[in-house]
């Protein structure tokens, strides 16, 4: 039987369910040693001087069971981006639209924004998120290789 969902705007207390959700995925991913954010510099990041990135919650009876996290970078092609870092809905509230609601409110939100573009990653492996992103004809690029520097402070 499918629950009902309500979407909203992530705030500061719902910053340890964010990061939960964060961990949650991670597991997922094959990387559970992987998360060193904390609390606290999620707060500092989320909600201080300069927001560096938004949230969306998914909740279901008042606790939180979703999480779309995005932030805006800029293509010299293009322009004004949002790029939609993590999707996540936790597993046992999977199968009742909240990966997709909260999709199409983060899509909406970067129409809102005047982005050009929504961009993500989803592994290789994840036939399941693929197939989800098909549906609303992203393209999935196979020629791109990522590069990452971890920079020790």
């Amino acid at each position: 039987m499918k629950k009902d969902f309500s979407i909203r705007k992530g705030v500061k207390k719902d910053i340890p369910d964010a990061l939960r959700l964060i961990k949650e995925l991670a597991v997922f991913e094959r990387e559970p040693d992987a998360v060193i954010t904390t609390e606290e510099s999620m707060l500092k990041d989320g909600f201080g001087d300069k927001p560096i990135f938004e949230f969306y919650v998914a909740e279901i009876n008042n606790e939180v069971v979703g999480l779309s996290l995005f932030y805006y970078r800029y293509s010299t092609w293009k322009g004004k981006v949002l790029y939609l870092e993590d999707l996540i809905v936790t597993e046992s509230a999977r199968g009742n639209g909240i990966g997709k609601t909260l999709f199409e409110t983060t899509l909406h939100h970067a129409k809102k924004e005047n982005c050009v573009r929504m961009t993500w990653q989803v592994l290789d492996w994840n036939t399941p998120a693929i197939e989800f992103y098909l549906q609303y004809g992203a393209s999935m690029d196979g020629q791109w290789i990522n590069g990452t520097l971890d920079i020790n402070l």
